[in-house]
């Protein structure tokens, strides 16, 4: 195990392949503290990917005191000599994009081809997307999903429906209009239905065409740059939106993302192959939070709830919506750790929970009469679950700022250590404050 300075690289093989790729996903709703994470880890990594989800997601990043909030640029953008990737998995919405890109120019970050590549089959967000996730969300009568209404969700249903306009359509302009004829068959029977006007296809195509050039400048093969990359021992880092509980096969459906959020997404959002993941560390929040609707077993509309949120400051990167707040549940965790192939978790947050006489942990469910160590996919078993909590004594002391095991109270060494039993997964890394030295380093991700 490692504490304290970083080792310089170790050199490992796998198939003839050192072992340097790390895919950092959310074990929980999203929210986890990943920026922070990612950030620590971008800086010494050579490529960073983004592999799925769309705008929607948020991450604050602070390097040398700049403060960069990105959501479809990848973390490594922001750093000097890294090569960041968008991926096939990821929705994106070129208008966005490069509104993003301006913002971060302005703020003294090259940005450029030799810097940022985008998928070829990456599919695109168009405006028809956002107008058809707000109607559908504005709706009456329908239990709300709780999306951003930013058309993440109209999008990939358009990938999936083989209507979808990808960044490679963008350079035939007789494609492009092929592709946008198909799409808009389908949209204005929609609109139609629900008494908006008909998408005008000129127009379309005209914003379309005016992005393209500028779009098509980072268009590239990311799985064939990827797989060279991986051959010459460069060290690649996949950078998950989201949190796996949000999963469309795995999270809490219908109240998740239109995505796959777990690792294995990684491989096929990218074009590496799972192969080429050698380390998934999940990052978890050492309370739960979660943005949105849908089940939430542990979640407190009380006091404690009010000052999770308050000492957390538990308000969305990306929505600015403020976050339900509850104790944490390892039988979620020691789940998604599951579904997700997680080797080592990064600990956020231990600081929130400094002076709370008596903290709880929830370890299963009662649903109905029966115990159940994990929660059901069944909507209506969801919201009949009951948690069952383990309670521990909290401490007094501070945990904020610690750096070494030696610095943190023996009531927060205890509650870490439960959590790993719980959770059935190491601590790799424990957060003690948003600050980017204050974490403890107990094994590296990037070494064997």
């Amino acid at each position: 195990m490692y504490r304290g300075v970083i080792p310089m690289r170790s050199i490992f093989y796998l198939k003839g392949y050192p072992m340097a790729n790390v895919v950092v996903v959310g074990a929980q709703w999203g929210d986890e503290g990943k920026g922070k994470i990612v950030d620590w880890l971008s800086e010494r990594a050579d490529v960073v990917v983004r592999f799925q989800g769309g705008h929607n997601a948020g991450h604050t990043l602070v390097v040398e005191e700049k403060v960069y909030k990105l959501h479809a640029l990848p973390s490594g953008v922001v750093r000097e000599g890294k090569l960041s990737i968008i991926g096939n998995g990821v929705v994106l919405d070129p208008w966005h994009l490069l509104s993003e890109i301006e913002i971060i120019r302005a703020q003294g970050v090259t940005v450029n081809s030799d810097t940022l590549k985008i998928a070829e089959n990456t599919p695109l967000i168009l405006p028809v997307h956002g107008e058809l996730d707000r109607a559908r969300e504005a709706q009456t009568g329908i239990a709300k999903i709780g999306t951003t209404g930013r058309g993440i969700g109209p999008a990939y249903e358009d990938k999936v429906g083989r209507r979808a306009v990808r960044v490679s359509d963008l350079a035939d302009e007789a494609t492009l209009s092929n592709r946008i004829d198909r799409l808009l068959q389908h949209h204005n029977t929609l609109r139609k239905g629900m008494e908006l006007e008909p998408v005008d296809k000129n127009s379309l195509l005209e914003k379309l065409l005016h992005v393209a050039p500028i779009i098509l400048e980072y268009a590239a093969p990311v799985w064939k740059i990827l797989n060279d990359k991986r051959k010459s021992g460069q060290r690649i880092l996949f950078e998950g939106a989201q949190g796996a509980l949000l999963d469309i096969d795995f999270g809490t459906y219908p109240f998740v993302t239109s995505s796959n959020v777990i690792a294995g997404q990684a491989a096929t959002g990218s074009g590496l192959g799972p192969g080429g993941i050698d380390y998934v560390l999940g990052i978890v929040k050492a309370y739960t939070t979660r943005v949105g609707e849908g089940p939430f077993p542990t979640e407190l509309n009380d006091e404690y709830g009010n000052l999770l949120g308050e000492r957390g400051h538990e308000f969305g990167t990306t929505t600015g919506r403020r976050r339900r707040c509850g104790w944490f549940d390892a039988a979620l965790v020691r789940q998604t750790c599951a579904t997700s192939g997680v080797n080592g978790i990064s600990l956020t947050k231990l600081d929130v929970l400094d002076g709370f006489e008596r903290i709880k942990i929830c370890v299963g469910y009662k649903l109905d009469s029966e115990f159940l160590d994990y929660l059901p996919m069944a909507a209506d078993q969801q919201a009949r679950c009951e948690p069952i909590y383990e309670e521990m004594d909290g401490w007094s002391e501070t945990t904020e700022g610690a750096r070494s095991w030696a610095e943190l109270p023996a009531g927060a060494i205890k509650y870490v250590r439960r959590i790993e039993e719980l959770i059935e997964c190491p601590v790799a890394l424990l957060s003690t404050s948003p600050e980017r030295e204050d974490t403890i380093l107990v094994r590296d991700p990037f070494e064997d």
